[in-house]
């Protein structure tokens, strides 16, 4: 079985916001291991074994546990305990396809109406994307696709567009993470498909930018079609 991808940050380190909640914390620390592929489709997850890791009570481990099911992450399973749930090809379908949905329009709607100070930080996000990607680092890589996609939904000025795509993007990841690990070229695939984006975009071309941004989304095909046969025991 090839590496899982590793992240930039230890996840041992202790929870030290005290700006914001425990649970929230250890909701985020357990979100990234299990779209970086760490916590791996199918593996049973300890609310003891995280309790001391993050030296915390079981109860924001419970909690953080309840989001995670709730947005499909986990499952529970009576006397059994809580599993990391496989990934489901029906799922990422139809989260592919909501996601398209609204991030066409967000696009077309941004050539249109112009990026305004967005663009610098758009700017920003692929340099750091292009240093990730020398690093191998698939985690830190993943946080700054989340950030560009989010940066173009906000810019929208529709304070849902952003929190709606988030939910379904999250989903995608896990997948097109693993990709990252495995496929050397995708890290180089991504940036030039977030360049032609914001390209288009920048050159008021509402047409472009729509076609730009469904050749990006439509990219999960390829590796839907070469995942589930090296990675069988990860897809329901």
């Amino acid at each position: 079985m090839s590496e899982r991808p590793s992240g930039s940050t230890s996840t041992d380190a202790p929870l030290v916001d005290y700006r914001r909640s425990t649970a929230e914390q250890v909701f985020e620390r357990i979100r990234d291991e299990i779209i970086s592929m760490k916590l791996a489709p199918g593996e049973k997850i300890s609310e003891n074994r995280l309790a001391r890791r993050f030296a915390v009570s079981r109860t924001p481990i419970r909690a953080a546990l309840n989001q995670l099911a709730g947005l499909g992450f986990v499952e529970v399973r009576p006397q059994r305990g809580t599993f990391v749930t496989r990934l489901s090809m029906q799922f990422i379908l139809e989260a592919r396809f909501i996601r398209e949905s609204l991030e066409v329009a967000v696009v077309s709607h941004l050539a249109e109406h112009g990026l305004g100070l967005a663009v610098e930080d758009c700017e920003r996000i692929l340099a750091e994307q292009a240093e990730a990607a020398r690093r191998r680092d698939a985690l830190a890589f993943q946080r700054l696709d989340d950030a560009f996609h989010q940066r173009l939904a906000e810019a929208t000025g529709f304070g849902r567009i952003g929190r709606l795509i988030e939910t379904e993007k999250a989903h995608m990841d896990r997948v097109r993470n693993l990709s990252l690990v495995e496929q050397a070229g995708q890290y180089d695939t991504v940036l030039a498909q977030h360049r032609a984006i914001l390209d288009a975009v920048r050159s008021r071309d509402p047409r472009r930018a729509e076609e730009a941004m469904r050749v990006h989304l439509r990219d999960v095909f390829n590796i839907l079609k070469v995942a589930p046969l090296k990675h069988p025991e990860y897809f329901a």
